[in-house]
């Protein structure tokens, strides 16, 4: 856990396996095979494929990864897309994920990157093909702990549906940089009145000399009515919306460490995206996504593009965590958990 989306060359990442979109007689190819195959050493990782080809469409093989940094190379076959076979296409995609993933789990690998299988040269239609690549993962990662990249190579290899991108771009056409009203703790007001004051001085010298308006409680009294921390408000709100921690941290793509470390308290507070992926895990509406914000001292703001992506979610009660990174990824902003 969990699942990040990086513009990055898979040849190049410090991860425990790479997939290859293999042929299924595992044979160098072109594209990002080809330059799989070169960067470990054509030779080696030929005589290697040579010795567990042949594969079905659908199924994986595992091999050394040689001069590659990651130790294993999973090769796997994906079909060759047929508008006329959609159903059965998605099926042996999905299994080409799932049975890459097994073998990663099985040969003991904590992290794996992929390439969107299938989107290059077997025509799969690359907005479905991440479809079933974001479907597939996140069914294995309920039941296990990895971290799984997808990596994508430039913006033209990484397209997610247009009615959803259309949706999301008229609600930041609607929002974005318009003035978002954020309610404060009345104590903070208090506090903002007397720094104006302390930076009039000539005005304060007219005035009466008075000591500064206290609440009438003491110290002591204001300290027990402090907003409740953040820790004890997200372990209340995992009870009240009937949750366990491992659907929650699972939910929000986060790692089981660091939510533990986020559960504990102890000082930590973790930062604004990490709240938000527990607050779309939790399901949360916009009211309690902006109260638990202000427990660990952020809000939402219009003059972010990030905050109005998200908000869009969680208005419109969209709360896959998988497909809101896809879009703030789209929009070069920063993911959610991961």
């Amino acid at each position: 856990m969990p699942l990040t989306i990086v513009r990055q060359d898979i040849t190049k990442m410090n991860v425990d396996a790479i997939v290859n979109a293999a042929n299924t007689d595992l044979q160098m190819g072109g594209g990002v095979c080809g330059a799989i195959f070169r960067a470990a050493g054509e030779r080696e990782l030929q005589a290697a494929c040579d010795q567990v080809a042949p594969i079905k469409t659908g199924e994986a093989a595992i091999t050394p990864g040689f001069g590659l940094t990651a130790k294993y190379v999973v090769h796997a076959a994906g079909p060759v897309y047929s508008f006329w076979h959609k159903r059965q296409c998605r099926k042996l995609l999905c299994s080409a994920y799932i049975e890459s993933l097994k073998l990663a789990a099985e040969n003991g690998c904590e992290s794996i990157a992929f390439p969107l299988i299938s989107s290059g040269i077997y025509g799969y239609p690359k907005d479905e093909a991440l479809e079933v690549a974001r479907s597939a993962i996140e069914d294995f990662l309920r039941d296990h702990d990895m971290e799984v990249y997808l990596a994508v190579f430039d913006k033209s290899s990484f397209q997610i549906s247009k009615a959803l991108l259309g949706d999301v771009e008229s609600y930041i056409d609607q929002h974005y940089v318009d003035t978002h009203r954020v309610t404060r703790r009345q104590l903070l007001d208090v506090e903002e009145d007397a720094l104006r004051q302390a930076a009039r001085p000539n005005q304060s010298a007219q005035m009466p000399s008075a000591p500064m308006a206290m609440p009438a409680q003491g110290l002591d009294d204001l300290m027990e009515n402090l907003d409740e921390p953040f820790s004890d408000t997200l372990l209340k709100l995992i009870d009240k919306k009937g949750k366990t921690d491992v659907e929650v941290y699972k939910r929000a793509n986060m790692d089981r460490k660091l939510f533990s470390k986020i559960r504990t308290g102890k000082g930590y507070t973790p930062k604004k995206p990490t709240i938000l992926a527990l607050a779309i895990a939790l399901e949360l509406t916009l009211p309690e996504t902006d109260d638990l914000l202000e427990r660990a001292g952020y809000a939402l703001s219009h003059a972010s593009k990030f905050d109005v992506i998200v908000e869009y979610f969680i208005v419109n009660g969209k709360y896959d965590i998988f497909e809101i990174n896809e879009v703030l990824f789209a929009y070069d902003q920063p993911l959610l958990g991961a």
